[in-house]
């Protein structure tokens, strides 16, 4: 922390700071183990307000609080001025993963002198008019320096100087003089030179405040040397207006930073030396005031020239310099040439799910409320883990990550299990399973992905599920540029972990039958162009033809197995096993009495999951692969079978089917309508049930209405309280 803290120092200069602010550095400092030696050092930087002795006495007066200032406000003053903590300690959970040292794209050790070339002949008018040209308006006032002083070290150092005069009248004058600037500015010591401030003034005064545009800044290192300043202030391409040489050991580089105001100013400055510094520059930080004093070319400093080297390099501008500088420093990888691959082209990853996803890319699962997308995902994992099918499609067999965000623990174990069993697998590679259960800790992606990678990074993973996402949308789901900071977050687990990463969205609450799949997603239109695959579910509505011809069915299967229990099922032929009346029949007339009552109960259980039974379309849009065609499946709580017979194939969804059909089934009495939203209420509290409270947003989120609306249902209802956003039922 010691180390930190002075690196901190140097990126704040006493100068800008105002009075409460050097208190707090002091108190910071004493607080953190400093001595005042190390905050007068400090403070002697600004030689116009340093008084000796008051550090000390100031010092004195920091007796502790309950609440002190502690070291965190140096560093936060300091990262406002472009510092950058260096934490060189073991990755704590919260820290970023990655990081590499931002801004530096100057190699230090490879960048190339460029030498300065000073010419023997000069016209010291034509350089002073040359420069004030470049940096100032017709009509500003202009602030130089010829008089000096010498202190006790025997430097020399500028008096006060003039700024009464504007830019244009000294143009005039100095190109009438015949070289005789004296005559125009005032004589100066040759030993000492002349300055002149790069910024206008009001006429009033030399301080910060007579600043009437913030232009320009001042880059000088007179501790690095000199010829490799020049190549490094080029390389950065610095919006330089005018580039001075010192008469010594410096450049001075007046750097355009056009700030409408003074904080602003501040700011660009800051980043501007941040910049400089990280790519070698040891930048004098005194020089960070819009009214500092900088070399006036065109006149002689001992035996050298202060000469004006070059205007108008770099960037055009700081907006130009600042976009240029983020992008050189945008980590993306280069462009290649396709010739230089084309014997040599990588191979593609393998498939993860055969015919719909590779390993290591994005899928998004969408779809309504009870369409069983968290089961889908559950099945999905499970066929993963042991290398079985998922919706008929082959699954590599791997380790798998399933980030549970919604339900409680032992509900999420408890449907795993479930979910195994209805399958009838054997769990033999459960162990290929990992669940990361966040209810009550889930954080915004952007918070969470860096987590998450920690804790996957050694686990070889080939897959991540990420279940449900509108728990962790960072920002608004509507926004497009929003949510594609949010999908990154996708690709830096597919691309930190190399898995592939599946996520579950729901449908927005608008009619969607007549939308493509890509469309019915929530939110803005990324969420379905970012993926590499896109399955999504809608509801296919049954009519009772269907419902009949499933529980006939279901009926006949239970009656064969009895008969087969007990070897009669050549009782039976081909025709009676079409027929739930026959079978019936058969078992009646076949079976003991024990039997057949147990048979009874079979067959209404029978019948009970085929009325809870509800039947879905899978439409995919495939990025890597050739069109999904759409796959029908049953809802069969606690598993989506596929529909191997064909019962679904010609069945539309509620909102494909014509009008004249929708108007004869919307012609219901009051009372069913009225039933219907009874049904509705009840069914979604049961489900919601499993989390715990029932709240609100849950009831809308699974019936896919607003939360106005479920309000309304269950005040109708009559059977519910509600308190705020949660829900109860009555005592009955």
């Amino acid at each position: 922390m010691n180390e930190n803290l002075i690196n901190a120092l140097e990126y704040i200069d006493p100068a800008v700071c105002d009075y409460q602010e050097w208190v707090n550095i002091g108190m910071a400092l004493k607080h953190e183990g400093f001595s005042v030696n190390d905050w007068d050092n400090w403070s002697q930087r600004d030689a116009g307000r340093y008084h000796p002795g008051e550090c000390e006495k100031k010092w004195r007066t920091f007796n502790g609080s309950n609440n002190p200032v502690t070291a965190g406000t140096i560093i936060a003053i300091a990262k406002e001025r472009g510092y950058i903590e260096n934490k060189s300690h073991e990755l704590d959970w919260d820290d970023e993963i990655g990081a590499k040292d931002d801004y530096v794209f100057v190699d230090k050790n490879w960048i190339e002198r460029d030498e300065l070339i000073i010419p023997d002949t000069w016209n010291p008018a034509e350089q002073i008019i040359q420069y004030i040209e470049t940096l100032f308006e017709a009509s500003d006032n202009v602030g130089y320096v010829t008089e000096c002083w010498q202190n006790d070290a025997g430097k020399w150092l500028p008096k006060t100087g003039n700024y009464d005069r504007t830019a244009s009248e000294l143009i005039q004058q100095l190109s009438n003089c015949g070289n005789d600037i004296g005559a125009v500015l005032g004589d100066y010591n040759p030993e000492a030179g002349a300055w002149i401030r790069f910024n206008p003034l009001d006429g009033k005064g030399v301080k910060n405040e007579n600043v009437t545009d913030y232009r320009y800044a001042l880059v000088e290192s007179d501790s690095t040397d000199i010829n490799v300043q020049n190549a490094i202030l080029r390389e950065l391409e610095l919006p330089i207006a005018a580039l001075v040489y010192s008469g010594k050991k410096g450049l001075h580089a007046i750097v355009r930073i056009d700030a409408p105001d003074y904080g602003e100013y501040r700011k660009r400055v800051d980043y501007l030396y941040m910049i400089c510094q990280k790519n070698g520059l040891q930048i004098d930080k005194q020089n960070r005031n819009p009214s500092r004093l900088s070399r006036l070319p065109g006149v002689m400093r001992g035996e050298n020239k202060q000469y004006l080297m070059a205007t108008n390099i770099g960037k055009e501008n700081w907006a130009q310099w600042k976009e240029w500088i983020e992008s050189v420093n945008d980590d993306l990888p280069e462009p290649e040439s396709m010739k230089s691959v084309w014997d040599n082209i990588p191979p593609l990853a393998a498939p993860l799910i055969d015919g719909v996803l590779r390993q290591g890319h994005k899928m998004l699962i969408a779809g309504p409320s009870k369409a069983g997308k968290s089961y889908a995902l559950i099945e999905m994992c499970i066929a993963i883990a042991e290398g079985q099918k998922w919706l008929g499609r082959q699954c590599a067999k791997g380790r798998v990550l399933y980030v549970n965000l919604e339900l409680d623990r032992a509900s999420c174990l408890h449907r795993f299990r479930d979910v195994y069993t209805a399958l009838r697998l054997n769990p033999e590679n459960v162990h290929n399973i990992d669940i990361w259960n966040l209810r009550g800790h889930t954080l915004p992606m952007d918070k969470l992905a860096p987590k998450l990678i920690r804790r996957a990074v050694k686990k070889n993973y080939i897959a991540v599920v990420i279940d449900p996402i509108y728990k962790v949308i960072t920002g608004d789901e509507n926004s497009a540029d929003q949510m594609a900071h949010f999908c990154n977050q996708f690709d830096k687990v597919c691309t930190e972990l190399g898995c592939a990463v599946i996520y579950c969205h729901h449908h927005s609450k608008d009619a969607q039958g007549q939308k493509r799949s890509m469309d019915r997603a929530s939110g803005s239109g990324v969420f379905a162009r970012d993926p590499d695959a896109l399955l999504d579910l809608i509801e296919l509505e049954l009519d009772e033809n269907v419902i009949k011809q499933e529980e006939n069915k279901a009926v006949c299967d239970v009656c064969l197995w009895w008969l087969k229990k007990y070897d009669m099922h050549s009782y039976a032929s081909q025709d009676d096993m079409q027929s739930e009346t026959q079978m019936l029949r058969i078992c009646r007339e076949s079976l003991s009495k024990d039997a057949y009552e147990c048979l009874t109960k079979d067959v209404n259980e029978a019948r009970k999951t085929v009325m809870s039974r509800s039947a879905w379309r899978i439409e995919g849009t495939l990025r890597e692969f050739a069109k999904l065609p759409p796959i029908n499946v049953w809802f069969d709580y606690p598993v989506h079978r596929i529909d191997s017979v064909g019962v679904l194939k010609d069945i539309h969804p509620e909102e494909d089917k014509p009008f004249w059909k929708k108007g004869i089934e919307s012609r219901r009495s009051k009372e069913q309508r009225k039933e219907d939203r009874r049904q509705s209420v009840e069914t979604a509290y049961e489900a919601c049930k499993i989390n715990g409270k029932v709240t609100i947003n849950e009831m809308a989120q699974y019936m896919g209405v607003s939360e106005k609306t479920v309000r309304s249902r269950i005040k109708e209802h009559g059977g519910y309280w509600i308190d705020g956003n949660e829900i109860g039922e009555k005592n009955k």
